[in-house]
C-alpha cells in the first residue's frame, strides 16, 4: 500500500505533534518521590493525581492537600480555587520549599498551574 504525499506528511504532522505534547506535559511523580527528595523538584513543573484529604481556601485563593496513596503533599491555589474534601483531581504545578496561607506555614507545597477532575 502506498501513501500519498498528503497522507506522508499528515502522518508526520501527527509524530510531530505527539512528541511537541509529550515534551510539554509535565511529569507525573508520586508523592512519595517528591517529599523524599523535594530538592530535586524544586522550581520544576510535576504532576500528581489523589484525593483531597484537607482543604482551606476564602475568595479563589486557598490550600489543600492531595493523597495518592504513596503520601500527601499541600497545593497552594491562587486561580482555581480549592476543591472539596474527598474530590479526586490531577493537578500540576512547581514544586516551592513552603508557603504561608491564613498565617500558618506549610513545608513542601506544589503551586498549582493546571488542574484536571
Amino acid at each position: 500500500m502506498k501513501l500519498s504525499n498528503f497522507q506522508r506528511w499528515l502522518a508526520i504532522a501527527a509524530v510531530i505533534g505527539a512528541v511537541l505534547l509529550a515534551v510539554g506535559c509535565p511529569q507525573q511523580r508520586s508523592i512519595a518521590d517528591i517529599n523524599r527528595d523535594p530538592g530535586r523538584y524544586i522550581d520544576k513543573e510535576v504532576a500528581v493525581r489523589g484525593t483531597v484529604t484537607e482543604s482551606f481556601g476564602a475568595l479563589g485563593t486557598g490550600v489543600y492537600q492531595v493523597d495518592d496513596g504513596t503520601g500527601k503533599i499541600w497545593v497552594f491555589s491562587d486561580k482555581y480555587g480549592v476543591p472539596s474534601k474527598g474530590a479526586r483531581i490531577g493537578v500540576s504545578g512547581r514544586v516551592s520549599p513552603t508557603a504561608t496561607f491564613a498565617g500558618r506555614s506549610f513545608a513542601t507545597v506544589l503551586r498549582e498551574s493546571n488542574r484536571r477532575r
